[in-house]
């Protein structure tokens, strides 16, 4: 079921309202704003709305088909705008999307989800608590809309800081834990490599929306526009670097594997080196020719103590190495 909401100088007038009186609502009152919320809406909804405020058959079709990039596009009338909500299962380190899509006309907003999975109550109470910025009409609808999709980028860049934070102190643990560090550690590459896409575009979106030959943006909501300028900015640059360091982590886990193995055959070669000595005495002690102590208690005696001399010269060597 559609939503609808009639603003008048910043205060609510009307809500939930049928499709078919948005008109009246625009016709009445100059200074009148609307907004509509189509969750997965059918196409006869959609056409209505399009025939009520102009809407482009291509922003409509785009709108109707989904899965579009992050973008705005500019039309004679109206511009179409369509951008992800994301959040991070920090359980499984998968992200998931929601995707929306809004119209924006000089003074109708027309948000178009995909499913509920967008939050839109949350942008709604935005807009509640922020009373006297909608005076300024489709700008700051549009800001509020804005403001909750980045601040959830932003979010999710944070919740993703810490599980590689986490992913860090597993790789340094006493007790090896390779393969759950290299299972995470792709698991939430792939993540930001989803945000990354997510993410970089609103950088471009944000600058054309704050352009003024294409915008009526008053001054007033000029810095509001910038900070979600600059938060977009930080996002960006955050999942770059967030990026490089699950790259790293992932090449460090592999190193630390080789030196564990170097360690390991270092270790082994020399226990093999120790077992050798006495292995060799006495293989040589059990040759059938006569020596020195041959068939006698003392040529026992003798082989005995050059195997333990010998092994433990070898061990206090490869100590003092550190091999062993």
């Amino acid at each position: 079921m559609a939503r609808t909401r009639c603003y008048r100088k910043g205060v609510l007038e009307d809500s939930d309202f049928p499709l078919e009186d948005v008109s009246e609502h625009l016709d009445a009152n100059a200074s009148a704003v609307v907004w509509i919320d189509l969750c997965a809406p059918k196409p006869d909804e959609l056409k209505l709305v399009a025939e009520e405020l102009g809407l482009h058959h291509l922003a409509v079709e785009d709108a109707v088909k989904g899965r579009q990039r992050p973008k705005i596009d500019h039309y004679d009338t109206h511009d179409f705008f369509n951008a992800y909500a994301v959040s991070l299962d920090r359980a499984t380190g998968e992200l998931s999307t929601s995707e929306v899509g809004a119209f924006i006309t000089a003074r109708a907003l027309i948000t178009v989800r995909r499913d509920d999975g967008f939050d839109i109550d949350a942008v709604v109470k935005r807009w509640d608590d922020a009373p006297d910025l909608l005076k300024h009409g489709v700008p700051a609808l549009m800001h509020g809309l804005l403001d909750y999709i980045v601040d959830g980028h932003f979010d999710t860049v944070e919740d993703l800081d810490e599980e590689i934070e986490g992913l860090e102190d597993l790789l340094f643990d006493d007790r090896p834990h390779d393969h759950e560090v290299q299972r995470r550690s792709f698991e939430l590459r792939k993540s930001l490599v989803m945000l990354r896409r997510v993410v970089l575009p609103m950088r471009e979106v944000v600058n054309t929306i704050m352009r003024r030959d294409q915008h009526a943006l008053t001054a007033a909501m000029v810095p509001y526009y910038q900070d979600v300028y600059d938060h977009v900015l930080r996002a960006t640059e955050w999942t770059e670097g967030l990026r490089d360091l699950v790259t790293t982590i992932i090449e460090t886990n592999l190193t630390m594997q080789g030196n564990r193995l170097n360690i390991i055959t270092k270790k082994v070669t020399s226990w093999a080196a120790i077992i050798a000595v006495p292995t060799a005495i006495t293989g040589f002690y059990g040759q059938n020719v006569p020596y020195p102590g041959f068939a006698d208690r003392s040529g026992f005696i003798v082989s005995s103590i050059v195997i333990v001399v010998a092994s433990v010269a070898l061990y206090l060597g490869f100590r003092r190495k550190d091999w062993l």
